[in-house]
């Protein structure tokens, strides 16, 4: 039996990965390690809190004497990490924030795996560190066109997508260009986690993703306040003309790539992951074989219809009455 921690599990991109790992691997032992901030709500995962695999700890990722505690009483043999800040906004707000959760925090995790891990016979056999960070560690993508062909590039939404216009891509090998403070935070962690290798030889896997979308997001990000905006017929905001780029990724897809490279992954290598997987030498589709189930259309239609459908999680998550769920579920435990 391998026992797991999955950081921010209680998140959206988290409770994704935490759900399809218990329903998958019922003889592995997951730990959802998760502070419950504003964005972690243990509501996401409510139909396998009681599957006797699972079990939730309420813990900061800062806190290394907490992690390291855990690690030797649960005899942990692998770290999925995606806990982390990641909204840009709130990043310009308040970079202190960012810079503790996604630099410390991720700093206190190598260094609770790493001591745990050494003082075992076994050492780093079979176990492995795998750090999930963004594509905005690499800055933005430089748009190229025809002469006479004006943005917006690609009518599927996809950075990465419609050569036909020029595009450029982000590949594993491109030097990090951080433009705000989350992407900085995150591009300082993804450099911890390469150094936890070369110095110590800690199996690490570092994994670059486009934007995430689908069921259980925060509505503060695009598509979910998008579609609760319109539900209550407020203004949608958009920057500018809104005509950014971006590639999108189905959270499903990405808990699926997740899985496979945890499992099948090269010690060490970089993956990119992409919503249309047209990136330049990807390793991905070209040593893994995944590939994205849903395209864009397809997955954009199935989100609005789960927030639809599910619009008492939406009610809950806007008022703050989530935040209650916690305390309901496990206070005097």
């Amino acid at each position: 039996m391998k026992t797991i921690i999955i950081t921010g599990g209680a998140g959206f991109i988290g409770s994704h990965v935490v759900r399809l790992f218990v329903n998958k691997y019922p003889d592995y032992r997951i730990i959802n390690v998760d502070k419950l901030t504003y964005a972690g709500n243990l509501a996401n995962l409510k139909d396998i809190e009681d599957r006797p695999n699972y079990r939730f700890v309420k813990a900061d990722i800062c806190d290394f004497d907490a992690i390291y505690a855990l690690m030797q009483e649960e005899k942990v043999d692998g770290i999925i990490h995606l806990a982390a800040e990641s909204h840009v906004d709130r990043s310009i707000k308040d970079p202190f924030t960012f810079a503790r959760t996604n630099v410390m925090g991720t700093l206190s995790l190598l260094q609770a795996a790493k001591l745990y891990w050494e003082s075992l016979p076994e050492k780093y056999e079979g176990k492995r560190f795998y750090h999930i960070s963004t594509d905005e560690v690499y800055g933005a993508l430089e748009m190229t066109h025809p002469e006479g062909i004006t943005p917006p590039y690609s009518t599927k939404a996809s950075g990465a997508h419609h050569e036909a216009y020029g595009d450029k891509f982000f590949t594993e090998d491109l030097k990090y260009q951080p433009h705000s403070p989350y992407s900085a935070a995150k591009a300082s962690s993804d450099h911890f986690v390469r150094a936890f290798h070369d110095t110590y030889g800690m199996p690490t896997i570092v994994t670059n993703c486009s934007n995430n979308y689908g069921p259980y997001q925060f509505p503060e990000k695009l598509i979910p306040l998008f579609i609760n905006n319109i539900r209550h017929r407020k203004p949608l905001p958009v920057y500018g003309k809104g005509e950014n780029v971006r590639d999108w990724l189905y959270v499903e897809d990405h808990a699926r790539a997740i899985d496979l490279i945890f499992h099948k992954g090269k010690v060490a290598e970089t993956y990119n992951i992409g919503g249309f997987n047209e990136w330049k030498n990807i390793d991905i589709i070209k040593v893994l074989g995944w590939e994205p189930s849903l395209q864009f259309e397809e997955g954009i239609e199935r989100t609005v219809r789960w927030y639809l459908d599910n619009q008492e999680w939406m009610d809950n998550v806007t008022s703050g009455d989530y935040q209650k769920y916690y305390e309901d579920m496990y206070k005097g435990r």
